[in-house]
């Protein structure tokens, strides 16, 4: 976002923007930042310039809501794609000033959910953008657009958000406790999307299962007593195999996370950058028994049976071999 404050500090922002990145690391919520901005009422000083929107005047506050006159959002209908009908509608609405903001924004999310006709609807528009108008195209695919729109727009790529600015969103947006917050963070694989649309029960006992799995490898040697210890990686006898191998590969996750860790605490490294810092005494007293050889083994083991899982291999039989070599 400081790139984008720059570039309306500077009046130098480019009439079409595209915001290219995985699912769920944020591109909308900037897209939907950047109108704020763009439109703010009363902005906030910065350190040399007001460059940043309130998020509490009544254009921030109708443009968070989607109700502002001059922020268009478009995006896919019942049958998952954008129609041309949908593009020539906003197209068509740009070519107008704003009618009570400063600069009209014209948001697509999901772009590549267009067809090559509604593309090419808008391709012109992206060729002589309206002075006042601002397009954002918001995509997860973006190498599927016409060449010709990329080649129109600025890209800015948005990558994995990290683990740390994952919790913070959840504990300050979403109310969630830091336990809550760090279990579906590090499930999440950067992804705030996915970490608000997981079940946070089941991820936080995922990962208490992770651990005390660990804890009882550690101690026990024993085969019998190793296979006994993973039942709980598997559910219910009655879970049935598809549920089975979910609840195992959310628990592989978890469990990657957790050695992740205890490799950074064998090697000596600050326990702050932990994945899992609400859990760094218990990590401390199991990174004795995890060396730096042994974590690095493991986890390359939980990867081996994470992609057994996609292949459709027996979850049982995964969770076995699992614990046997771990």
């Amino acid at each position: 976002m400081a790139l984008l404050a720059r570039a309306i500090v500077s009046d130098s922002l480019p009439p079409s923007l595209l915001f290219a990145g995985p699912r769920g690391v944020g591109k909308r919520r900037v897209a939907i930042a950047l109108a704020q901005t763009l439109n703010c009422l009363e902005p906030v000083q910065g350190d040399v310039f007001k460059t940043d929107a309130c998020g509490h005047c009544a254009a921030c506050s109708r443009i968070g809501r989607g109700i502002h006159s001059d922020v268009l959002v478009v995006e896919p209908d019942d049958t998952g794609s954008i129609k041309i009908e949908q593009v020539r509608e906003v197209v068509d609405r740009a070519q107008y000033r704003p009618f009570e903001g400063h600069r009209r924004v014209v948001i697509v999310d999901e772009a590549d959910a267009m067809g090559f006709p509604a593309q090419s609807a808008l391709l012109k528009t992206l060729e002589e953008p309206p002075s006042a108008s601002v397009f954002v195209l918001v995509s997860s695919r973006a190498d599927s657009l016409l060449s010709t729109v990329l080649s129109r727009c600025y890209r800015l790529r948005f990558g994995p958000l990290a683990v740390g600015e994952i919790v913070k969103m959840l504990i300050s947006d979403h109310g969630h406790t830091e336990p809550e917050a760090r279990a579906l963070a590090v499930d999440a694989d950067g992804s705030l999307g996915r970490a608000l649309a997981a079940d946070t029960v089941a991820v936080a006992e995922a990962r208490s299962d992770s651990q005390k799995l660990l804890v009882e490898v550690a101690r026990e040697s024993n085969p019998t007593k190793r296979l006994a210890a993973m039942k709980t990686f598997l559910g219910g006898k009655s879970t049935p195999a598809h549920e089975q191998r979910e609840h195992l590969s959310v628990r592989l996750r978890a469990l990657s996370s957790l050695l992740r860790d205890l490799d950074v605490l064998s090697a000596g490294a600050d326990p702050q950058i932990l994945a899992n810092t609400d859990l760094s005494a218990e990590l401390g007293q199991l990174a004795r028994a995890y060396d730096n050889d042994r974590s690095t083994r493991a986890f390359g083991i939980v990867d081996r049976a994470l992609r057994a899982l996609e292949r459709k291999a027996s979850p049982k039989n995964v969770a076995a071999w699992l614990v046997l070599r771990i």
